[in-house]
């Protein structure tokens, strides 16, 4: 194992890991991946159908999740790299590379998040939206002695500076300003798929200013809502 230091992001979907991707793409001594084990996903028969622009994923990435992760754990040439991943992507892989890995879990409050999932994806089950899987990933991360770094999007949008400082520290490099901006438009490492997630993104300069919702919490979620709620408060109390 070479001295390249891996950051692997486990998020649940709508919960600014994009953003955060962008943020570390401003390091002088960074590479970044998106979604890399998409492909994997979608070539399942698991995989739930609704999502957009699957074939074109499909025939852009690599579809066999043990060559992404001999490419994850490969040769990289910088320092740092860092690879955005949504947790449902790990769907019947060996997470044994996970030990050479700092591992970030990326959650939000659920409250803020099934709304704005339910608005592109109608009626989500607890598969779709990555809170049970957290508490999966966590089992897993105890049986196995790694210490994962847990992030609440709140707190970032809160204060990015403070949450991006106490980040590298966690991981082990420096922090540097330009993490806080960075220029609105597309990026190369975009997956096929930001024309239908990223416009937001796209549009930012930096970390949004948090907003807490003001519409009424729609009433078909609120069964997921309650079983989201018992596993985001066990992440939360490990977060910063």
């Amino acid at each position: 194992m070479n001295s390249t230091k891996r950051i692997c992001l486990w998020s649940g979907p709508r919960n600014i890991s994009t953003a955060l991707m962008y943020s570390f793409a401003q390091r002088t001594d960074t590479n970044v991946f998106d979604e890399p084990l998409y492909a994997h996903y979608l070539s399942s028969p698991n995989a739930n159908e609704y999502h957009p622009g699957a074939t074109e994923v499909l025939i852009e990435q690599e579809n066999d999740g043990n060559k992404v992760i001999e490419m994850m754990m490969g040769k990289h040439d910088a320092p740092v790299v860092f690879f955005k991943n949504m947790t449902h992507h790990l769907l019947n892989l060996d997470r044994e590379f996970m030990k050479d890995c700092i591992n970030v879990i990326l959650t939000r409050d659920p409250v803020e998040m099934l709304p704005s999932f339910d608005k592109v994806i109608k009626n989500p089950s607890i598969e779709d939206v990555g809170y049970a899987l957290h508490i999966d990933l966590l089992r897993y991360f105890k049986e196995n002695e790694i210490t994962p770094i847990i992030l609440d999007a709140k707190n970032v949008l809160l204060n990015p500076e403070m949450a991006l400082k106490k980040l590298c520290t966690q991981a082990g490099i420096p922090f540097q300003e330009s993490m806080l901006a960075w220029s609105p438009g597309a990026r190369k490492e975009d997956g096929v798929w930001a024309k239908y997630w990223y416009d937001n993104v796209h549009k930012s300069k930096g970390f949004m200013e948090y907003k807490p919702k003001t519409d009424p919490f729609p009433e078909h979620l609120k069964p997921l809502l309650k079983a989201c709620e018992v596993c985001y408060q066990q992440l939360i109390k490990l977060s910063h």
